[in-house]
């Protein structure tokens, strides 16, 4: 299944390679012969041509940022590597190669054609990040299971696939399987597919098809509730409110509090934990409501900070090309002499002829860029000023409902304290004793004797 090996020596993709090819692949004129002479720039390679080479191992391509084409069949490369920073690459071969896993193609998110014919390939996966693939080659691997075809489904731009000479290319219903699963391909192995073929495949699969569609729709709905949730908790962590608007503050603080909470047993406690609770919510609420007006003003503010940016700067431009645009208009013969005449001394003395409004152009724009600068400084600074006022404001605001829970907690420390005073006497004078847990009344002496000394939990 795989390209014979030649007697050559597995070779390293190094910059002597790489710059021996991006020479070849370049014009062979006078421009690319001085191109050759001064270097060529690795980023502004779009199309990178490397097969029939025994690479062993895809490295140096780093630099290639812009590249769009990268072929690198008839190799011996055996791991899909070292193509991270490639992020604008739309068409790759690593066809004929020794290639078993896919992977490391996370980043290529323009990817529209991926060919990976020949190779050891068993399964079809890692290829999430690739939302705008159209063609797929993986014909002639060791695939051997057609629920790999149910993982494709995700590529919604898909139109070609090729999966020739794989072990499941055998199995009988191996046409009709993909063409039902796959309803917006349109060619297969090479193969335009017919609308007729289309219609019996649908028809042989429709039950397995809408059921599979439904697990489809309920996947989808709990990803799109989850994405919505880290959204809002997004917001609300830009707000610094977090977990605010219910009781995940006040459970957090006697989650793991094993000893308070055996005072809920006590007459009186349970009702009194419950007040304190509620009291308790309506304050973070309050900061939660509070915090997100308060983003929202914040977010105001930016957004009118940008807008007073951006017309400052495009109303500064206007003027510069507004006098640029009368220079040229006075000066319209001389430039066009200027552009005309190849003798650099005659260009020298056409500019010098009117340098005096040169000077007087130049002068203009450094006022304008001036102009700008301290326009966009004093913007700069009002913004800053706002937001600190903005920012104090808030955490004033928030320090003192904080404070309310502080209240809220000593008053509710007290009430509790009384409560164990009363049950403690109770249980001495024997009153009690008998309807409490046998844990709590074993413990309420020591217990007893923590709260009066701290007055906490």
């Amino acid at each position: 299944m795989n390209r014979p090996c030649n007697s050559m020596e597995p070779r390293v993709m190094d910059d002597d390679m790489l710059k021996l090819a991006v020479g070849d692949q370049g014009p062979q004129e006078e421009a690319g012969q001085l191109a050759k002479q001064e270097g060529i720039l690795f980023k502004d390679v779009l199309s990178l041509q490397l097969d029939f080479r025994n690479i062993l191992r895809i490295d140096n391509l780093w630099q290639f940022e812009n590249l769009r084409k990268l072929q690198l069949d008839n190799n011996i490369i055996e791991k899909i590597e070292g193509l991270e920073n490639l992020a604008h690459l739309v068409w790759l071969d690593l066809s004929f190669n020794n290639i078993e896993t896919i992977e490391g193609l996370d980043t290529l998110v323009n990817l529209e054609d991926l060919s990976l014919f020949n190779n050891r390939i068993s399964k079809i996966d890692s290829l999430d990040a690739l939302v705008k693939l159209q063609v797929l080659s993986l014909g002639n691997n060791r695939i051997d299971n057609m629920m790999n075809i149910i993982y494709l489904r995700r590529f919604k731009c898909l139109r070609t696939l090729s999966l020739s000479r794989n072990p499941i290319s055998e199995a009988e219903d191996y046409k009709m399987f993909i063409c039902a699963y796959l309803p917006d391909l349109v060619y297969l192995d090479y193969r335009r597919i017919d609308d007729h073929t289309k219609k019996l495949a649908e028809a042989k699969h429709q039950y397995s098809i809408d059921e599979l569609k439904h697990r489809e729709n309920l996947m989808q709905a709990q990803l799109e509730d989850e994405q919505a949730r880290r959204e809002e908790l997004e917001k609300h962590k830009t707000a610094f409110v977090e977990h605010l608007n219910g009781s995940f503050l006040f459970d957090s603080m006697y989650a793991e509090d094993s000893e308070g909470n055996k005072l809920s047993y006590l007459p009186g406690v349970g009702e009194l934990l419950e007040t304190y609770k509620d009291k308790f919510v309506i304050i973070c609420v309050n900061i939660f409501e509070y915090g997100l007006k308060q983003q929202e003003k914040r977010k105001t503010e930016l957004d009118t900070f940008s807008e007073c940016v951006h017309e400052a700067i495009q109303e500064n431009q206007e003027q510069g090309k507004r006098k640029i645009a009368k220079f040229e208009e006075k000066h319209l013969s001389s430039l066009s002499a200027i552009r005309e005449e190849s003798e650099l001394r005659n260009i020298e003395k056409m500019i010098l002829e009117c340098s005096a409004d040169i000077s007087e152009l130049f002068d203009a724009l450094m006022t304008l860029e001036m102009q700008l600068v301290e326009q966009l400084e004093e913007t700069i600074n009002m913004f800053e000023r706002n937001i600190v006022d903005m920012v104090g404001l808030f955490i004033e605001n928030v320090q003192s409902l904080m404070a309310q829970c502080r209240d809220l907690e000593n008053h509710h420390h007290e009430k509790l304290l009384e409560i164990s005073i009363s049950t403690l006497e109770k249980i001495v004078e024997g009153d009690l004793g008998e309807d409490l847990p046998n844990d709590l009344r074993a413990g309420h002496f020591q217990k007893f004797n923590y709260v009066e000394a701290s007055g906490t939990f």
